[in-house]
C-alpha cells in the first residue's frame, strides 16, 4: 500500500481505542508480567507509546517542516517511559495516551500536508536522512508493531497451559 495521510490517520487514531479496549479492565498480571528478563510488559509498552507521542512524532514532523537548516531529530530514549511511568495505574497511563495522541493527531490534520512537504527531509541520528511521509508511516507501523507485541506477550503467558496445542499457536513459538 503506497503512503496516504488519510489511511495513516486511519490507524493512528484508533490505537488508543484499541489500547483501552484490550488493556483497559485487566487484571495486574496480564498487565505487568512480561517474556522474561529485559523484555517488556504490556504497561511498559503503553508507556513507551507515551514517550513517543511527547518526544519522537510530532516533534521530528515540526523539526521537518521548519525553516531550521539543522533538522537533526534528538536521539529517542526506548527506555524513558520506566521512570515516567513509575507510580501510574494503567488507566492513567490510557488516558495519558489517548489525550496525547488526539492532540498531536489534531496537529497533523491542521497540517493539511501537501505532496510536497511530505517529501520534505530531516536527519536521523541512525539512519540519516528521512522524509516526512516516512516517519508517519513509522508512526502507524510503529502502533501495530507494539499492539502485536502486547498481544505476543499476553499469549505467552499460557504458553505451557495450553498443552500440546502450543505446536499450532503461532504467536506462542
Amino acid at each position: 500500500m503506497m503512503y496516504n495521510t488519510t489511511k495513516a490517520l486511519e490507524i493512528l487514531e484508533q490505537t488508543p481505542k484499541t489500547l483501552n479496549s484490550f488493556l483497559g479492565n485487566l487484571s495486574d498480571e496480564w498487565i505487568h508480567n512480561n517474556e522474561g528478563e529485559n523484555t517488556w510488559s504490556p504497561y511498559d509498552i503503553v508507556g513507551h507509546l507515551i514517550h513517543g507521542e511527547k518526544t519522537d512524532w510530532v516533534p521530528r514532523l515540526k523539526i521537518i517542516l521548519s525553516n531550521s537548516k539543522n533538522k537533526t531529530f534528538a536521539p529517542f530514549d526506548r527506555f524513558a517511559q520506566f521512570e515516567a511511568s513509575k507510580d501510574k495505574t494503567i488507566t492513567q497511563l490510557l488516558n495519558e495516551f489517548a489525550t496525547l495522541r488526539h492532540k498531536n493527531l489534531t496537529i497533523v490534520k491542521q497540517l493539511n500536508l501537501s505532496k510536497v512537504q511530505l517529501q520534505l527531509k530531516g536527519t536521523h541520528p541512525e539512519f540519516g536522512e528521512v522524509n516526512l511521509s516516512q516517519l508517519i508511516s513509522t508512526w502507524v507501523t510503529h502502533d501495530l508493531g507494539h499492539i502485536a507485541q502486547i498481544s505476543r506477550v499476553m499469549a505467552k503467558q499460557y504458553k505451557t497451559e495450553v498443552g500440546p496445542w502450543t505446536a499450532y499457536i503461532s504467536i506462542l513459538n
